[in-house]
């Protein structure tokens, strides 16, 4: 009995309510992410505040353990040497990332399957669509490649389109946010996307040079079912101020969550809603 109370007090001093079977239900296995910030191309000055912010929502919601990475090696199902891991280690991989990538054809494979077959996630940020351009099975996946950013940096009005989705569902209808935001290509479609924010072309200056789009569409972050996978892409995610905003924060966490098989969510297209 003595011992029962000792034990007690410590949880008391602790902090800790539950009984011991509480710090080890916390500590059952975690999912693990595999963040790349390979450059070929632009080098982003947030690029290592967003791999950071990955790895720091990871590590406060206890959900996943984050891998940063600032080439492409792993993104393989070859046995490396040593201690270095492959995509078999990994239940997701984050890109923010530029160029073409030093990726052989192997490697290129395996993060395909990686997500189309095996059932694994890809988050992609911001420059993730200005990447592999010459790779067409890669902006298959990610649903768009970048065709400009015709206001460069600016307080960008966004839309909430999914106000129940449990990716955005926090924002509110109509929002504005100093980023880069990144005009869609050709490929981009919404029937293969379902789109979670766009800009607000009401509000836009759509006599820019740089504008491509004639539908006046601009999505800004949307998710897709990729075979058996789940892919998130978001624009931003340009500037400091972005990763320093608790709900674009909040945005990354869901949407990690999601690309991890931790929540559900409907990811089936729909056309652009009528507000």
């Amino acid at each position: 009995m003595k011992a029962i109370r000792i034990l007690t007090a410590v949880f008391v001093l602790l902090g800790l309510s539950a009984p011991l079977s509480g710090p080890l239900k916390a500590q059952q296995k975690r999912k693990r992410l595999l963040v790349i910030g390979a450059v070929e191309g632009f080098q982003h000055d947030a690029t290592s505040q967003a791999m950071a912010t990955l790895w720091q929502l990871g590590r406060d919601s206890a959900l996943w353990d984050t891998f940063i990475k600032t080439d492409t090696q792993w993104i393989t199902k070859k046995k490396l040497e040593g201690n270095a891991k492959n995509l078999d280690y990994f239940d997701a991989v984050a890109f923010y990332t530029t160029g073409e990538l030093k990726m052989d054809d192997e490697q290129k494979a395996a993060l395909i399957s990686f997500v189309k077959e095996d059932g694994k996630g890809f988050l992609g940020v911001h420059s993730a669509i200005d990447t592999f351009y010459k790779w067409q099975e890669y902006g298959e996946m990610t649903g768009a490649y970048f065709n400009n950013h015709p206001w460069n940096t600016f307080e960008a009005p966004v839309i909430l389109e999914d106000p129940t989705n449990p990716i955005v569902r926090h924002f509110p209808p109509a929002f504005k946010t100093w980023d880069e935001i990144y005009q869609p290509s050709e490929i981009f479609s919404r029937q293969k996307v379902r789109v979670l924010l766009r800009l607000d072309e009401n509000k836009l200056d759509l006599a820019n040079k740089n504008v491509r789009r004639t539908d006046k569409d601009f999505a800004v972050a949307w998710m897709k079912e990729y075979g058996k996978g789940r892919v998130f892409y978001s624009t931003f995610g340009h500037t400091p101020e972005s990763w320093d905003r608790p709900d674009m924060q909040k945005m990354w966490l869901e949407a990690t969550k999601w690309c991890l098989g931790l929540i559900s969510a409907d990811a089936t297209p729909r056309p652009r809603p009528a507000n």
